[in-house]
Parts: C-alpha cells; structure tokens; sequence
C-alpha cells in the first residue's frame, strides 16, 4: 500500500494552525526552512565535535548561536535511504527506499508515485520549494523526480554516482542538461560543480527573500571522490594528498554554509528562518584507515561506520539554528531522526497532514523551542546494502542490532556502554526478545526490499538488463 493510498486525499493547509507547543502561526509568520544534507558529513569532522585538525568556525559559531545534537539519526547508514526518509517522514522499515538500488546508465530506484514528501507539504502551504546539490531518488523521467516530488525547482545532480564527480560534463537545471565544457569527470576540467550549486542557492534565497520558503541544500561535499580546486590552507600539511582534499572539502562546506547564513542575515531573514545542517550518515571511515589514523572520526568513542548499523554509523552531526527562538549554545543528548522533520516542517508550517497519512516521525518543535524531547516508543532502522539486510531497534537506552537474516541479535545498553563494547543478550533474554518483536512490527513486507537479500529485479537493475532512460534525462 503506498503512501497516497494511505493518505487518501490530500487535505490542504489552513491559515491559522498551532504549533507544537502550544503557538498559532499565521500566514506572515511562518518560518523559512533550510536543510542543509552534507553527503558523509560526520561529527568527528567539525570542531564544535572535537575535531582538532580541519576548521570549522562558521559551522562551529552556528552551534553556538544555535544547539547541537549529539543523538540526531540519519534515516540509515547511505545515501538514498537516508535521503528518502527525511523526505517522506517514514523510517526504513516503511520507506519506499531502504538501500541504495542503482539503475544504469544514470539514476537510482524512484520513489512511487503517490509518496508524500515534506516539499509536498510546504508547498501546499504556500511555500516556495529547491532543491540544490543531490537528489538521488529518482531520474526525471519517473515518479521519483524532485519536480514530481515537490520541488519547484533543481540543481545539481539527480544521480549519486554521477556525483561522485566535482568535475562533471554536466549538472541539471530542473530537468535539463547543463553541459560543463572543459571537464573531463574524472577529477580534471575548468569548473568546480559546486560553485555553480553555491551561486543557484544564494540567488534562489534572494529571488524568493519575501517567503516562506523551503530549500533543501543536499550538498555533495565532503563525499568521495575527494577532489577539491584548492587545497588551501592545508596545502603544506605533513598529509597525504587525499587527507588534504578531504580536510579542504568540509572547510569549503564550512564557507559555503557561512554564506548562507551570512545572506540570510543581510535579508532580514535568519529571526524567520530555521536552518539545519546535517550529515546523511555517521563516520565514513574505518578507524584503522588512511583518513581514520589522521582525522580520528571515532574519537567520540563510538562503534562502527558507513554501511551498518552500530551508533557510528547512524548518529550523524547535526546543529539547528534559529535566533530567537531554538536556545544559544545548548547541547542536547536526546535522540530524534529524520523521519522526525516532516512532522516537525508541518507543524512549523501551519500544514495539517491529512487524517490517515502515515509518518513515523513526531514533531520536534516544541524541543527544538528547548523544550522536552518527545516520546516514543522505539526507533527502528534497516539497510539492504550487501546479500544480508541488516536492522537495528532503539527502545529507551536499549539497542538490538541483527547484522543479516541468520544472525543472532546483540544487545547493547547506550547510557552505559554507548560504544557498544558488551553484548548483553545471553544476560537479558527478555529484551532480546522484545527487540525482536520490535524488529518483527517495524518491517512491512516488500518484494523490492526482502529480508532474505536482493530482489531479483535489484539484480537485474544493478547489470543493466533493463531498458535505458530516455536522452536528456
């Protein structure tokens, strides 16, 4: 059953509707958003985390200026599925996305048609929606293109692996193809990709200054390929030449964002605007790596990284700022995930979700206000990477992991052991088996995402057996 269906009709917005916590927003009120999605961001990457050798100081004065998370959940360990639950409000045991499916020559699996995003939702409340940087859900010839999604408008890449280029032949402009003479996309050419992305943001916020309006800034950097255009200050560091690209990269992020808090201060918008920036994952690296050893991701003491599901992989950096409204300098330790911001966008907004549409999500206004955390049973995440799905389930200070189909289930409890070092299943057989009866409720059927490995017709994608998209995209 898909989301319309579950949704049945679309019900609007109204001009006066209450905020969680109590506040009734009217028209002229309702607050700009911007979502700052860094590709592999992690915390261990910025200062205000601990990070020691690559600066951070726009992003580490917004956490001063506004409050960090240290218990903020990516919707799972990878792009697309991460992306597609802050999208539709859905954890990856609902999601319509649960790994990444690729479907050659260009783009990934779609989402349905009928899904409900969080762009759906502000537009239909009167928002102006973008776009920038990396979709990944969808080319635009399916259901799953941002222009069918909600977004007014596009730039950048639709598809993840023609990402991985800073120095593509090409970005899109909405649906079109811009081509970038003088690249080569392979690491050479006369354009970096994200100036173009960072030029299209700072105009599209000064084109629609008067609002409200929602931008979604999936921001390529510091995924690999590491290529940058400069190096800068880390030119003369004792490191290898990818440690240097990579410490350039979340620096060049660091500025860009900079920029758009700078502008929005030059309009008259950051009292208005709630502004969020967060990585689509936790630590990308292997402790023992090459950018492990020099970076030190894991010194924050937790297990595990890109493409599982211990805390390492799904606590990812996250800081919220809005003057005036979400407290100065706070540190918060509760947990919350992405499929939390589409309730969270809608109670902001003003939108009322029509009766009967599902979301996993709670909305997290009144705490981002400073107030309490909301309450929940449990979270729950999967990921269909390799041949064995992987899930894992929060409930309280509890975590149960089952890394494939076969496996056992560990048992972890966060508030004392948050890197995940004693597993205390044989010792508490009963959370052992309410994990798994969570684990049983959370995960709804789907031929695309079977627990027992991958689909047939993921296979098939993934070779290219099917027929091509049309030219042009």
């Amino acid at each position: 059953m898909n989301q319309l269906m579950r949704c049945a009709v679309w019900a609007g917005v109204v001009g006066m509707g209450l905020m969680a916590g109590g506040l009734a927003l009217g028209a002229a009120s309702k607050p700009n958003l911007v979502f700052v999605l860094s590709d592999d961001l992690a915390q261990g990457d910025l200062g205000c985390y601990g990070q020691k050798l690559i600066q951070t100081p726009r992003l580490d004065r917004m956490a001063r200026e506004g409050t960090r998370y240290t218990q903020a959940y990516c919707g799972t360990s990878v792009c697309a599925p991460s992306r597609a639950s802050l999208m539709t409000g859905l954890h990856s045991g609902h999601c319509p996305v649960r790994g990444n499916w690729e479907i050659k020559p260009e783009g990934q699996l779609p989402l349905p048609a009928g899904t409900v995003t969080v762009a759906e939702v502000l537009k239909g409340a009167g928002y102006a929606t973008a776009c920038m940087g990396k979709w990944g859900m969808g080319m635009f010839h399916t259901s799953g293109s941002p222009l069918k999604q909600g977004f007014d408008h596009f730039l950048g890449y639709n598809c993840q692996r023609h990402a991985h280029s800073y120095f593509p032949t090409y970005l899109y402009r909405d649906d079109r193809r811009v081509a970038l003479p003088g690249n080569d996309g392979k690491g050479v050419g006369a354009t970096y990709a994200q100036d173009i992305i960072q030029r299209d943001v700072l105009q599209w916020v000064r084109a629609h200054r008067d609002g409200p309006f929602f931008l979604f800034y999936a921001v390529t950097l510091p995924h690999g390929r590491h290529e940058i255009d400069d190096v800068g200050i880390y030119a003369d560091r004792p490191w290898t030449a990818v440690q240097k690209a990579y410490a350039a990269q979340v620096t060049r992020l660091d500025r860009d964002v900079g920029q758009v808090l700078d502008l929005l201060r030059e309009l008259g918008l950051e009292t208005n605007t709630l502004v969020v920036v967060a990585g689509d994952n936790g630590s990308s690296f292997a402790p023992a790596s090459e950018m492990g050893r020099r970076f030190n991701q894991a010194g924050n003491g937790l297990r595990g990284f890109k493409r599982g599901l211990y805390e390492g992989a799904l606590r990812q950096a996250a800081i919220a700022r809005w003057p005036g409204v979400v407290p100065a300098g706070a540190v918060r330790d509760e947990p919350w995930a992405f499929w939390d911001f589409l309730p969270t966008a809608a109670a902001l907004a003003g939108a009322v979700l029509p009766a009967g549409c599902r979301t996993d999500g709670v909305s997290l206004a009144a705490f981002l206000r400073g107030g309490l955390a909301p309450q929940r049973e449990f979270f729950y995440w999967e990921l269909h990477e390799a041949q064995k799905p992987l899930q894992a389930v929060r409930f309280g200070d509890w975590k149960a992991v089952r890394n494939g189909p076969e496996a056992v289930l560990e048992l972890y409890d966060l508030g004392a052991d948050p890197g995940e070092k004693r597993d205390l299943a044989a010792q508490r057989p009963e959370l052992v088996a309410r994990a798994a009866a969570l684990m049983t409720s959370a995960h709804e059927a789907d031929p695309h995402w079977p627990l027992t490995g991958k689909a047939k017709r993921r296979l098939a994608d993934e070779k290219g057996a099917f027929a091509p998209a049309p030219k042009g995209g």
